[in-house]
């Protein structure tokens, strides 16, 4: 096979969200004020900006603000002010509001937004090409470079048209190399390149291990007369157990249109439980429903978030680059909001590039960049929420209480650190030990299925390709997933990936349909035996959300 042309850049970032995208504006704007020529480009393996983006979602502007400030007369599609907060505790059938006088500050969304984060990332992405940055939608970082000295040098985008059987198809086409003498990567939450430089660099080490979330999303068309532009509504309790860590959100926009979502912590115990079907159920109770009587669903997606935390941060940097936003897992998971971070990470990360480059430096570690976090708004918020996870892994009623007094009562100025020692997938209990959850079949007006609701994800894939969600061992998921954990594949995922189907001679076998997946990176997290490895399909596939 040929050599694999090449392309050469000051800095490349892998990934076209906001802290990506946040990464390349302030790289042109520190160029500009200097005086100086900068070359930045951003790979996204989406088939356009946005198109995997997925969130609640509610901003914070502050570090929009920082980045662009005058994104109100740019055009910036935040529009819907939150105009009322509301968290309900929910029973099967009752709910009880919180007292907005008690409810933490980490909880109250005054001078925040309601937005689509997929809009603000496609705004964001043309204030990026007008400074000059290349922008390469479709295109996936599918291996990372390294020098004779060890450091990171770039990415190479992966191979076209390679068939289901490993060879070249007809429309072959072999990838490139991008070159670079900082790449920032900011693949989002358990990105296939940021996991295999967490690991490399040991950049884990000495941290209490990710924590992360799924987070599963519709946006519902409503009867015009329920819109109420600019209402944020939290719960906590029904469906889920005590034990089980997670919440929902739903938040109404303009244009008599309502997100809806639920969020649930992959370090669940039961194998029967479904995040989708908890979802689906959420939606049935009386206090929910009526926002969505007469109306009709028209997107939905799901996504891992990283939760875990200032005490989960990996180190930020390593020879040649450096992880941002959900890479790295800045979301506040107490605020429920990741995006502000996210742009905040990236500024600082690209300042300390600039920095380097300026002095004719390249491929080190970009140290500047954590010890400006350490000194960062960012971090002090962190800090303040550090144990918000620690404490609801104790359960729903010890967090619950925990948070009121750190959060309400202290103001996040506590004393004390609590730490984790238990990644996600080994919290995972043998079936026969935990009871089984049967749940309702859908009515496809307000619950629905996984296969209809993928299809309004417009997710596609080429399928003829290497099916993009491997395993280590292909004879795992019989052995020990389905007879220890009952097969906990098919309830986990969101879109219908896997399923166990008899073969002729009745024995079982795991079948994935990787055509359906939403790049959620759910697998990746939670299988038992870490046996799936999600690595990225050919570039322009996968989701194509709209609005969400």
């Amino acid at each position: 096979m040929s050599e694999r042309e090449s392309m050469e850049y000051d800095v490349v970032v892998v990934g076209g969200g906001p802290a990506g995208l946040a990464t390349a504006i302030r790289l042109k704007q520190l160029a500009a004020t200097e005086g100086q020529e900068i070359s930045v480009c951003v790979l996204e393996k989406g088939s356009e900006i946005g198109a995997h983006i997925l969130s609640g979602a509610v901003m914070d502007p502050q570090a929009l603000t920082e980045l662009l400030p005058d994104w109100k007369n740019m055009g910036a599609p935040l529009d819907t002010p939150v105009a009322e907060d509301e968290f309900l505790f929910l029973t099967e059938t009752g709910a009880r509001k919180t007292p907005n006088w008690l409810l933490p500050e980490c909880f109250q969304n005054h001078g925040n937004y309601v937005i689509s984060l997929g809009k603000v990332a496609r705004w964001l992405g043309e204030q990026a090409e007008t400074l000059g940055v290349e922008i390469f939608p479709g295109f996936s970082a599918a291996e990372v470079l390294y020098n004779d000295q060890g450091a990171v040098r770039g990415v190479a985008t992966g191979d076209m048209g390679v068939g289901r059987d490993g060879q070249p198809t007809d429309h072959y086409q072999q990838g490139m190399e991008l070159h670079a003498k900082y790449t920032i990567f900011a693949e989002g939450a358990r990105g296939q390149l940021g996991r295999q430089l967490i690991d490399k660099f040991k950049l884990g080490d000495g941290r209490d291990p990710q924590a992360y979330g799924i987070g599963i999303k519709e946006l519902w068309e409503i009867d015009p007369a329920k819109s109420r532009p600019g209402l944020v509504v939290h719960t906590a309790g029904w469906p889920l157990d005590s034990d089980t860590y997670g919440g929902s959100f739903l938040y109404h926009l303009n244009d008599n249109q309502v997100a809806v979502g639920m969020v649930v912590g992959l370090d669940y115990a039961n194998p029967w439980l479904s995040p989708f079907e908890e979802f689906q159920r959420y939606k049935t109770h009386p206090a929910i429903r009526k926002h969505f009587e007469g109306g009709k669903r028209i997107a939905y997606g799901a996504r891992a978030i990283t939760a875990g935390g200032l005490l989960s941060l990996p180190k930020l940097v390593f020879p040649g680059g450096a992880l941002v936003g959900c890479e790295a897992g800045f979301l506040n998971a107490s605020r429920i909001k990741g995006s502000h971070a996210a742009i905040k990470s990236g500024m600082m990360a690209a300042e300390a590039a600039f920095a380097a480059l300026a002095t004719e430096r390249s491929h080190d570690e970009l140290s500047a960049y954590p010890a400006a976090f350490e000194t960062s708004w960012l971090h002090v918020e962190l800090n303040k929420a550090r144990n918000f996870k620690q404490w609801f892994k104790k359960g729903r009623g010890v967090g619950t209480l925990m948070t009121g007094i750190e959060q309400w009562l202290l103001k996040g100025n506590m004393p004390w650190t609590i730490h984790r020692t238990k990644p996600d997938y080994a919290c995972l209990q043998p079936a026969d030990q935990c009871p089984k959850i049967e749940y309702p079949k859908p009515d496809g007006v307000l619950t629905f299925d996984r296969l209809s609701s993928v299809f309004i994800s417009n997710t596609n894939h080429e399928e003829n390709q290497p099916i993009h969600l491997t395993l280590k061992d292909a004879s795992v998921p019989v052995s020990i997933n389905l007879a220890k954990f009952a097969g906990p594949e098919a309830r986990y995922c969101p879109a219908g990936v896997y399923e166990y189907v008899k073969n002729d001679d009745n024995t079982d076998r795991l079948q994935i349909n990787a055509q359906n997946c939403v790049h959620c990176k759910t697998c990746d997290i939670k299988d038992p035996t870490q046996n799936i490895v999600w690595v990225t399909p050919q570039g322009g596939e996968g989701p194509v959300y709209s609005g969400m």
